[in-house]
């Protein structure tokens, strides 16, 4: 496998060959009981909102693979190029989004960069005026199989565009 090596941030990038290992065949149990938290996190929440959730983790994770699968997820499930397009800007672009989907989509940033300053109450309070607590349950849920998807990818040097889901 090919893999592209950022040795510094801001700098140059170097390629370099590395095998790393098949989560899911190295720790078949651990790979499943993630797949039953990620169905279960899903669980009563709109699709479109599962997919906005999972892109905005993605960009700020910086994951191009699991990127890549999420906004393919998102076309396929009728999202539109404009709100794609949009979602690593949704503070500007507002009006492409729902009062929930923002609450979502701030709650998400929060949790992702929760070393940044924890989750703030008023981000946190925002989402619950919009989420019932079992909504808002499975939205943390769902943020945070997101940024364990993420971990997993980053960590075994997923290639964008390699979905294994499509085999």
């Amino acid at each position: 496998m090919t893999t592209t090596t950022n040795t510094n941030a801001t700098t140059a990038t170097t390629t370099e060959t590395t095998t790393r290992l098949d989560f899911a065949k190295s720790a078949p149990k651990v790979f499943r009981a993630l797949i039953g938290f990620d169905a279960a996190a899903r669980e009563g929440l709109d699709p479109a909102l599962v997919e906005l959730i999972q892109i905005r983790a993605s960009h700020l994770n910086h994951c191009a693979y699991c990127l890549h699968m999420h906004t393919n997820d998102a076309r396929k499930a009728g999202e539109s190029e404009d709100r794609l397009h949009m979602v690593a800007l949704w503070r500007e672009a507002r009006h492409f989004f729902t009062e929930r989907e923002q609450a979502a989509l701030a709650l998400t940033e929060a949790v992702t960069l929760v070393a940044d300053g924890g989750v703030p109450d008023g981000v946190y309070a925002e989402a619950a005026a919009h989420f019932d607590e079992e909504e808002l349950a499975h939205v943390l849920s769902l943020i945070l199989t997101i940024n364990t998807w993420n971990r997993v990818a980053l960590s075994t040097a997923k290639v964008a565009g390699t979905d294994e889901r499509r085999r």
